[in-house]
Order: C-alpha cells, then sequence, then structure tokens
C-alpha cells in the first residue's frame, strides 16, 4: 500500500501518501507517541510520517502537500511553566533554592491554538485531506469553534487511568473489519459529542460500574465521517503506550488511515 519511512523533515513526494502529526503536551511525552505510531503506522502499513511538537509551527503552509494529519495533543500551554514543585515527589518535599531567586509565577494554562489554525484544518478538511484525532484533542475543541467543527465533540474530562472495555457497536463499518472488543487500562475519555449517532463504531465501557460525574459507565470511543471533500476519524484510547499497541486496537489505527485515504 505505503512504501516509506518515518520522517522529521518536511518532504513530500506527490505519488506516495503523506502524513503530519503534531503530538505532544505536558501530559503525554512526544516520545512514546512518536515510538507507537512509528510501529503501528509507519513500519505497520508503511505511512511516511513528520513527527513535531511545535504547535507554533501548524499552518495552512505546513500541512499544505500532506494527505493527513494527526493531531495527538491535548489544548494546553504553561506559559510560566509547571511549577517548582512539579518533579518531586511527594510534591513539596524538596525546596528548589536559587540566588539570585526565581520570581514567582502564576502557574496556569492557556489554549494554544488561534483562529486561524482552527480555520487552516477545517480548510484542509474540506479540500480534500483527511484527519487522524486522536485522544485528548478533544480539550483543543472546547477553545477553538473551527476545530470542534472537525472533530466533532469537545471534552467532559476523565477520571483517573483504570480498566474499560472498548466495545464495537459497528461491525460493518471498514475501521472495523476483523476487530474484537478489547480491554485496556487506559484514561476513559468522555465528551459531548455533537455527531450523528451512526458514525459511531466503538464505545467505551466500563464493566465495573465506574461512572465519572454524572455521565454514567459509557461513552463513545471512536467514530468516522465525510467533511467536505475529506475525511475524519477520531480514537479516543492512547494514554499509555500499551494501549495503542494493543493487538486489537492496532487493527483499529491501521484499518482508520486506510479508510481516511480511502485505500478501502
Amino acid at each position: 500500500m505505503f512504501n516509506g519511512v518515518a520522517s522529521t523533515l518536511p518532504l513530500r513526494m506527490a505519488d506516495v501518501p503523506r502524513g503530519y502529526a503534531l503530538i505532544g503536551d505536558r501530559y503525554h511525552n512526544s516520545d512514546y507517541i512518536r515510538t507507537a505510531l512509528k510501529r503501528t503506522l509507519v513500519e505497520g502499513i508503511g505511512l511516511p510520517i513528520d513527527f513535531t511538537d511545535d504547535y507554533e509551527a501548524l499552518s495552512a503552509d505546513a500541512i499544505q502537500g500532506y494527505d493527513l494529519l494527526n493531531a495527538f495533543r491535548d489544548g494546553m500551554i504553561w506559559p510560566a511553566g509547571y511549577g517548582e514543585k512539579e518533579f518531586f515527589w511527594p510534591r513539596g518535599s524538596v525546596t528548589l533554592t536559587s540566588d539570585p531567586p526565581v520570581p514567582e509565577e502564576e502557574t496556569a494554562s492557556a489554549p494554544w491554538m488561534t483562529k486561524k489554525q482552527g480555520a487552516a484544518i477545517k480548510r484542509f478538511v474540506e479540500s480534500g485531506g483527511s484527519a487522524l484525532l486522536c485522544h485528548n484533542v478533544t480539550y483543543i475543541a472546547t477553545h477553538n469553534a473551527d476545530f470542534r467543527s472537525v472533530l466533532g465533540a469537545a471534552t467532559e474530562g476523565h477520571p483517573p487511568v483504570r480498566e474499560y472495555r472498548v466495545e464495537i457497536t459497528d461491525r460493518d463499518h471498514p475501521i472495523t473489519g476483523g476487530v474484537s472488543d478489547f480491554v485496556v487500562t487506559d484514561e476513559q475519555h468522555y465528551m459531548e459529542y455533537d455527531g450523528d449517532p451512526a458514525n459511531v463504531f466503538m464505545r467505551s465501557v466500563n464493566d465495573n460500574g465506574e461512572t465519572f460525574k454524572d455521565l454514567g459507565t459509557t461513552c463513545e470511543a471512536g467514530w468516522a465521517f465525510d467533511y467536505g471533500q475529506g475525511r475524519v476519524c477520531y480514537l479516543a484510547p492512547g494514554h499509555l503506550i500499551p494501549v495503542l499497541w494493543n493487538l486489537e486496537y492496532v487493527k483499529i489505527q491501521q484499518n482508520a488511515v486506510r479508510w481516511l485515504l480511502r485505500e478501502t
């Protein structure tokens, strides 16, 4: 199907589909995402991907010429850093010394995606590009209307990592072909889903009866649809690398790329 290797350079060849992946944030190290996707997508189906964690570089020009945009990061940056107690456990167990002292700053988060960036993604997909949107991108959608329009949802949050089952609800979809239900230990993400229920092909199900807020034990966990001339697929699992390498979930990821690029 594809012939290529992972790349960190913007090399584009018209006869080979290529992916542009924006990955990594405070809570999701770029290395585990890149390592996971290199196995499942680059080596697994031979899709060349240019990986970056430079969110400021995302633009219409940056993604021009690519066939698939992969977004795998949340919507937050921390302009003043994470705070002096971030890297010591128990928190506060070590006092940092600095001479001269570093001025204290409020360690608050801020959204990073601009209106221009959201509009660029929307135009990219509307004009025929594909978007594979993963895990925590639902946090971007709370601050950017164009991105939410493409994704079709926004986060409601998630409980701490716990076991849940991924139930395949549409076994006739090309993305779920040959896939069985599977169990992972992961963040069970909940979101407000804006789209057509018919586009959902899998749900997260907490068989232990554990809920989140007042949202119950289950939520949409994967969907796909046409958007303008392009296509969109969202996949919720992915906080830990064993989740991304679950054999059934590998099939989902690979099938999703084939569907997005109209190989199936």
